[in-house]
């Protein structure tokens, strides 16, 4: 099993930055898949970036060019740089990790886009 912790979040203007980061309780070396995803209220959760044990990267259309998705091995630590944020990426941010083949979900951290 893995626990997940997000943190980060917050209120930022647009065009503002925020940095998310999930801790897992687990070395990520033993997890395939981690990545970020997103819901807005009314809406379905949402891809927003992943990364594997390799390297490859995902992202959702939306976020290209100004989101970036890294790891910090030693810190057990998987991070999102939001850049150029835009009123729409306000949601529920979630940290989630493939292991196993079950998918584990933190508790997730807000981030809202306003001026």
């Amino acid at each position: 099993q893995v626990q997940l912790m997000e943190s980060g979040g917050g209120l930022v203007q647009p065009g503002g930055s925020l940095r998310l980061s999930c801790a897992a309780s687990k070395s990520i070396f033993s997890i395939r898949v981690m990545g970020w995803y997103r819901q807005a209220p009314g809406k379905q959760r949402e891809l927003v970036a992943t990364i594997t044990i390799n390297s490859s990267r995902n992202y959702a259309d939306s976020v290209k060019g100004r989101f970036t998705i890294s790891r910090d091995n030693a810190k057990n630590t998987v991070y999102l740089q939001m850049n150029s944020l835009k009123p729409e990426d306000t949601a529920v941010y979630y940290c989630g990790a493939d292991f196993n083949g079950l998918r584990y979900w933190g508790q997730g951290t807000q981030v809202t886009v306003s001026s």
